[in-house]
C-alpha cells in the first residue's frame, strides 16, 4: 500500500529516513514530501540573551528548529568560543525543557542536558515545568517559531511562571510543495494513507490534497503525528483515522497499520 508522509526526509545512522524504514517493515511503500521551509531570524538578539544565563531560570525548546538556531549562532567562531569556554557550562547548571526525542537529541549535541522529552506535546511539557519550577522567579528563555500555539505560555502564566519568548524562525510553505504533490498524485495516484506532522502542514497542504484527490479523498486514511496536529486536522473537517500515541516511527507505523485494517 502507498503511504504519503508530509515531512522532510531525515537520514538515520543507516542512511534511510526512520519513518520510511519502519513502514517498510509492514510492507508499506512510503513517500516523503517536504511541506515546510524555515527562515531564521533575530539570531544576534538570541545569542545576546544566551550570553546572559544569569538572567534566566532555564531554557524551553518545543521544536528542533529552535535548537538549530543556537547551532547557527555557533557557526561564528567568536560565539562558538564564548559558548565552549563559559556559556555552555553556565547553561548546564540550569534546566533545559524539551518536547520530543528529536529535539532532545539536538540539545544533547550542543552540550546541554534535556529533560521532559517524554512529555510528547507542549501541554504535558508545561505540566512538567510547573512541577519543577518555582513561582515568581527569573524567566525561562523560550526561543520559538512565528507560528506557535499559546498552550504552554498560557499554562505557565496561570501558574505565575515567567516565560520570555523570542521568535527565532519563521515557518513558510516549502517552495516545491505544490509541484511535488501534483507529481505524486500523477505518478502514484491516491495513497491509502496520508500523515500530517504539524498544524502548519495541515494549513499548507490540505487545499492541494483536496483538489488532487477529488472524490477519492473519502477513501484516504488520515493520520496525525500527535494530538496537536490531530486537533488542527479535525478543525478543518478532516476525519482523523489514527493518531500516534508517541511521535515516533514505531508508534505511527503501528497506528497506520491498525487504521488500514478497518
Amino acid at each position: 500500500m502507498k503511504i504519503l508522509l508530509l515531512k522532510e526526509p531525515k537520514e538515520s545512522e543507516l542512511g534511510q529516513d526512520p519513518y520510511i524504514k519502519e513502514l517498510a517493515l509492514y510492507e508499506f511503500d512510503a513517500t516523503l514530501i517536504p511541506v515546510l521551509s524555515f527562515e531564521f531570524v533575530s539570531l544576534q538578539s538570541f545569542f545576546e540573551k544566551l550570553s546572559h544565563p544569569e538572567d534566566y531560570a532555564g531554557l524551553v525548546f518545543t521544536s528542533p528548529r529552535a535548537v538549530e538556531a543556537i547551532k547557527l549562532c555557533l557557526a561564528d567562531n567568536d560565539k562558538k568560543e564564548a559558548w565552549t569556554n563559559s556559556l555552555k557550562k553556565q547553561w548546564q547548571s540550569k534546566p533545559v525543557y524539551v518536547v520530543g526525542k528529536a529535539t532532545a537529541l539536538l540539545v544533547t549535541a550542543i552540550g546541554l542536558v534535556p529533560q521532559g522529552d517524554e512529555s510528547g506535546n507542549a501541554e504535558k511539557l508545561a505540566e512538567h515545568i510547573c512541577s519543577k519550577e518555582s513561582r515568581g522567579c527569573s524567566p525561562l528563555l523560550f526561543p520559538c517559531g512565528s507560528i506557535k500555539r499559546e498552550v504552554l505560555p498560557k499554562i505557565l502564566r496561570h501558574q505565575n511562571i515567567s516565560l520570555e519568548s523570542l521568535t527565532v524562525y519563521q515557518t513558510v510553505q516549502h517552495p516545491n510543495l505544490e509541484e511535488s504533490l501534483a507529481q505524486y498524485f500523477l505518478q502514484v495516484g491516491t495513497p491509502a494513507s496520508i500523515t500530517f506532522f504539524s498544524p502548519s502542514g495541515v494549513k499548507f497542504c490540505l487545499g492541494h490534497i483536496q483538489a488532487l484527490a477529488g472524490d477519492f479523498i473519502n477513501h484516504i486514511k488520515f493520520a496525525a503525528i500527535g494530538p496537536t496536529t490531530a486537533e488542527a486536522m479535525a478543525a478543518e473537517g478532516i476525519r482523523v483515522s489514527c493518531t500516534a500515541k508517541n511521535p515516533t516511527p514505531q508508534d505511527l507505523a503501528l497506528r497506520i497499520k491498525e487504521a488500514l485494517k478497518q
